[in-house]
């Protein structure tokens, strides 16, 4: 028996569209703002201030360990609004499917990004779908947007200062590691997953418990380095960080020696670095800590005035060097 599959039709806006958002969209995103099925959604927001993104997801492969294009593309939304302090409200979701897809996989998929909005409460409110002639997209694109109301305002790449204290929320590397071995078919003795997550509940938590938050930033594509040196170079200052502090899985370590790439610049989904002022580190840790996800939160580092835009990593052996920002594209459609 053949599977089903989408097919042309259901990307023309009449009865076969209206069915496949209605038995499969509506069915995981229902809420009363989506039923309305208005040309645009309107919102209630309580604070004069939001945070507002957006972003497209082309991750290859689709299916990862740890998750999915469509969890993907909830967590690095909501990661992304929550980032700026923000309370995830609303999205925003499109999907642009090519013909043949299976139908039982875009289940999958929607059910995964259904069960990833529980965890911070946010909802779908508006949506698109567009079906494509085979080979006009690599199975399944999404592009979301999001939007947050503000509840801690004046978190900032801008913020760092001499003495402020760096911490890391978790192994660094994972998501691209898991990715680059899934294409690679690299055998590895204990299965790395992609920590691909939503991190709004520990933010949130950090703000209710006080913790005073300078930056804040999930370290995507170009990984810790990346972020580090854009914060070096923003703020104007130096920042140096532990190597044997900073937590990197085994099987991350195995896949860059095999094949000669830093941890530091590959890939997270679900991984935050935080800059906090010197003595909030042990109750920004506590916090953390508490929760599944962050667990193995890590102070890597501190900010200094030694130079200029400049990211230094101190090694186990009493030498230094400096962590450059990645250059090229070191691993190209892992988000």
């Amino acid at each position: 028996m053949s599977k089903k599959r989408i097919t042309l039709s259901q990307g023309g806006g009449g009865e076969e569209t209206s069915s496949l958002i209605k038995e499969l969209f509506f069915k995981y995103f229902k809420n009363e703002t989506l039923l309305k099925m208005e040309d645009a959604a309107v919102l209630s927001l309580k604070s004069d201030k939001i945070a507002f993104t957006t972003d497209s997801f082309t991750v290859s492969p689709i299916f990862f360990n740890g998750g999915n294009i469509g969890k993907l593309a909830i967590a690095g939304t909501i990661n992304d609004i929550s980032m700026m302090g923000a309370k995830p409200l609303y999205l925003t979701c499109s999907f642009m499917i090519e013909e043949g897809f299976l139908y039982e996989d875009l289940e999958r998929i929607v059910k995964s990004m259904s069960e990833e909005l529980k965890v911070s409460g946010a909802l779908i409110v508006a949506g698109d779908t567009k079906v494509v002639p085979k080979g006009s997209v690599d199975g399944l694109f999404i592009n979301t947007s999001g939007i947050g109301e503000v509840l801690k305002d004046g978190i900032s790449a801008h913020n760092l200062c001499d003495t402020d204290s760096i911490i890391v929320s978790n192994e660094v590397g994972n998501h691209g590691a898991c990715i680059l071995a899934k294409r690679e078919d690299i055998e590895l003795d204990i299965k790395l997953k992609s920590d691909c997550a939503t991190l709004w509940p520990m933010i949130e938590a950090l703000i209710e418990q006080g913790v005073e938050i300078k930056s804040l930033r999930d370290a995507t594509r170009g990984g810790l380095s990346a972020v580090l040196n854009e914060w070096a170079e923003t703020s104007n200052v130096t920042i140096e960080v532990d190597e044997d502090k900073i937590p990197v899985a085994d099987e991350v370590k195995g896949i860059c020696e095999m094949l000669g790439f830093e941890p530091y610049e590959f890939a997270n989904e679900g991984t935050m670095i935080l800059c906090v002022p010197k003595g909030e580190e042990a109750k920004a840790l506590e916090v953390l800590q508490r929760f599944e996800k962050t667990k193995k939160a890590s102070f890597i580092g501190k900010v200094t005035n030694r130079y200029e835009n400049r990211v230094i990593l101190n090694t186990p052996w009493g030498s230094s060097r400096y962590l450059e920002l990645p250059k090229g594209e070191l691993l190209p459609r892992i988000c």
